[in-house]
This record gives C-alpha cells, sequence and structure tokens, in this order.
C-alpha cells in the first residue's frame, strides 16, 4: 500500500493504485490538518490525484517523479 499515516503525516509512496484512493480519502477525512507528503510518489492514479483535488489538503515536499512535479504538482496550490 503507497498510503500510510505516521507523525501526524499522510505520506504518499511509490506506485499510487486506484485502490489507494479510498485509503487516501479515509486518512483525509480522519484528520484534514495533516499534511500529505507527496516525496515518494513515483506513479499516481487519477483517482488517487482526483481525491487530493477534491479534498485540498496541504501539500508537502516535491514528487520524486519528474512529470509528476512539473506537469501536476507545480498547479497545485493547498497552502
Amino acid at each position: 500500500m503507497s498510503v500510510r499515516i505516521a507523525d501526524g503525516v499522510i505520506w504518499l509512496d511509490g506506485r499510487c493504485l486506484v485502490e489507494d484512493a479510498e485509503t487516501l480519502l479515509l486518512a483525509i477525512q480522519q484528520d484534514s490538518e495533516a499534511p500529505v507528503d507527496i516525496a515518494g510518489v513515483q506513479r499516481l492514479h487519477l483517482a488517487v490525484l482526483q481525491v487530493l483535488l477534491v479534498l485540498k489538503p496541504k501539500l508537502r515536499g516535491t514528487a520524486s517523479n519528474a512529470f509528476l512535479a512539473r506537469h501536476i504538482f507545480s498547479h497545485f496550490d493547498f497552502g
């Protein structure tokens, strides 16, 4: 699983698959103030991206995948 919660942070690591969207949704709903660290993201399913776009959590880090960092996350402005 690529979504984990530790030390008050929601971590996205490796390949974030469609199954991870629900886990991410529940994690953000449980703690809406917890930042989502995207530094370890290598691949991102559209369903996971949609959760991020709808819930707009605080993001931290830069995605390890250059395409995601440049073309996806560079357009986010989630405080």
